[in-house]
């Protein structure tokens, strides 16, 4: 299994985006973050500054956004739904972003969900709830 450090997962999307800026090539993953890249301008300044990209703290306490954790999640999200996994989760990403009129919107949503997954995963030591998960985005998906 693939376990990128921290320093990697922000190296890679720094690295994106100034590939993407400059009109370099990009290898298949770096294809696929790009255009999340490119929903969230307000993280292009911090992708510029790979220095202070890997120095940098992002906590709640703080009040910053991790940017990095955010364009993981939205690389999360569209391979979850590739695969369909967990089973079903195609489906329910695309019943939100059809009643959302956008896929940005909607991973925006599933966040929510993926991160409660976790968070109570972490909390009860049991596997995440992968039945919960697709469920709490169908939920989002017939408000």
């Amino acid at each position: 299994m693939f376990q990128p450090s921290q320093h990697d997962v922000r190296s890679f999307f720094c690295a994106t985006w100034r590939k993407r800026r400059d009109g370099l090539p990009l290898t298949p993953l770096e294809a696929q973050a790009a255009p999340w890249i490119d929903e969230h301008p307000e993280y292009h300044a911090t992708l510029a500054d790979e220095a202070a990209a890997l120095a940098a703290s992002f906590t709640v306490e703080d009040g910053r956004e991790n940017p990095f954790l955010h364009l993981s999640m939205h690389l999360s999200i569209g391979e979850q739904t590739g695969i369909d996994q967990p089973t079903g989760i195609r489906q329910a990403v695309q019943l939100l972003a059809a009643k959302r009129g956008s896929l940005h919107l909607a991973h925006h949503e599933v966040m929510e969900c993926l991160g409660r997954m976790i968070w109570e995963s972490q909390r009860s030591g049991l596997p995440p709830d992968g039945p919960a998960y697709i469920d709490c985005v169908r939920q989002r998906a017939t408000r």
